[in-house]
């Protein structure tokens, strides 16, 4: 069974982004503070009631790339009769879960037992919906809780309870290919400092390489989270600080500009044939998700083995707390509706933690560290990367920065809106700065949020 898709931004398997009365749930709320950048902005349900616990068929909503998973549990076990639906994921911030769930509770039926999304911001309108069911509260043990990397369930997480489960990380590192940096006698930059300055000999040396690129809709999320801009800080339930024009904005989007305006780093979108055709075949280094190494590199650019490396995202002189972004990631959700909450609850287990889908099948960085490390396993294994790539993906998955929080808005979206056709127009990302803070300011507004600056 399908349901209809309507996002579009990249393939879902990377990631992104009001109800009626609820049958048997508890739809009393009470305004909280959530836990670290996992605030939702809304209230947690005050008590989890079960609806009458009746068994029989779980419907599972999952994007195309999910559908493996569901099929691979189907296999596995045979006595769950499991209805698999495929949905766009939300990709992109299409919203079309937050849409049919507030047809379901309208309508009082249709909800499914288990959802995938690409987003991490579901929990922003699906607790107040009454959608999404505790899962520390009883359901899930705490032993198996405590497997998932530092942070990971931070935007599953509302006034200490746990509403869903993250499925895969999507930490920054920097790959760069270790075949071109031998050759030409170059140090992988540990400082921004040394990768701008690297970049700018890239520019006269080799013209044409890259070392990087700042034309898509996530370049914030992989130069400026990483760089501690402070554009998105959700500091309590429908609350905001964004402030886009600080030195640590401000000394990141300045490095961009300088690379981009000697041409040593793109502004073409990895996903563009044009980049494909171009600059494929030209990359020295370049920041990004732990998805990039498959997705970017094997699959898309089909660049060679043995040539791609992976280090630690730069970071700037003196800092001693080492950050990193995170572009995507996404989310399983269990249905307070459910009928049949013991298959829901071993489906959610399972798909998070089992090493013969995790680690074998998943194409992301698991977010449960011991699935990583059958993920990491296979990886190394491949014998397609140059080096060591576990140890710099592990150190990054607990380095993302917490200041970049997950509200009910597309910080891609925004940008893309923003930023973009202004670096289109020749304008530099730094005068943009203060465009962008608008427009984030407009639409948290636009979505109840109260806004600090």
């Amino acid at each position: 069974m399908t349901a209809p898709a309507t996002g579009g931004r990249r393939p879902a398997r990377r990631r992104r982004r009001s109800a009626g009365l609820v049958l048997g749930v508890a739809a009393v709320l009470a305004a909280v503070t959530a836990c670290g950048n996992g605030d939702s902005g809304t209230g947690a349900q005050s008590e989890f009631k079960p609806v009458p616990q009746t068994g029989g068929q779980l419907t599972v909503w999952v994007d195309s790339t999910r559908l493996p998973a569901a099929q691979l549990y189907q296999k596995q076990h045979p006595s769950v009769k499991l209805d698999i639906v495929t949905y766009d994921g939300d990709a992109n911030g299409s919203n079309y879960l937050q849409t049919k769930v507030s047809l379901f509770n309208r309508t009082r039926s249709g909800w499914p037992d288990v959802v995938f999304s690409t987003q991490n911001n579901e929990t922003s309108w699906a607790v107040q919906a009454g959608f999404t069911a505790p899962l520390n509260k009883g359901q899930i043990p705490e032993a198996t809780l405590n497997g998932w990397a530092p942070g990971a369930n931070a935007p599953c997480t509302v006034d200490g309870t746990l509403y869903c489960l993250r499925n895969d990380l999507a930490q920054t590192v920097l790959w760069y290919n270790a075949s071109l940096m031998r050759q030409w006698n170059y140090q992988v930059p540990k400082t921004w400092e040394e990768y701008q300055a690297l970049g700018q000999r890239v520019a006269t040396e080799h013209p044409g390489y890259l070392v990087g690129t700042a034309g898509d809709n996530f370049t914030p999320e992989i130069y400026l989270w990483a760089g501690k801009c402070g554009a998105n800080e959700i500091t309590g339930p429908k609350k905001v600080k964004v402030t886009t024009t600080s030195p640590a904005c401000t000394r990141m989007a300045a490095l961009l500009d300088t690379l981009v305006a000697n041409h040593a780093m793109s502004t073409s979108s990895v996903f563009s044939s044009d980049f494909d055709k171009n600059s494929g075949d030209k990359i020295l280094m370049l920041p990004g998700p732990s998805w990039f190494g498959g997705s970017i590199f094997q699959e898309s650019l089909k660049t060679p083995p043995g040539q791609i490396a992976v280090a630690p995202m730069p970071q700037w002189a003196g800092e001693t707390a080492p950050s990193v972004g995170n572009v995507g990631g996404g989310t399983w959700l269990m249905s307070a509706h459910s009928a049949n909450l013991k298959d829901a609850t071993d489906f959610l287990t399972w798909v998070t933690t089992a090493p013969d889908y995790q680690g074998q099948v998943a194409p992301g960085y698991p977010a449960n560290t011991g699935a990583a490390k059958a993920w990491l396993a296979k990886q190394t294994a491949s014998g397609y990367y140059a080096g060591d790539v576990t140890g710099p993906l592990q150190t990054a998955a607990a380095q993302v920065w917490p200041g970049w929080g997950y509200g009910q808005f597309s910080q891609e979206a925004i940008w893309a809106a923003t930023v973009t056709p202004g670096q289109t127009a020749g304008k530099t990302i730094v005068s943009l700065l203060p465009d962008w803070q608008k427009a984030i300011t407009d639409h948290a507004k636009s979505n109840g949020y109260e806004v600090a600056q």
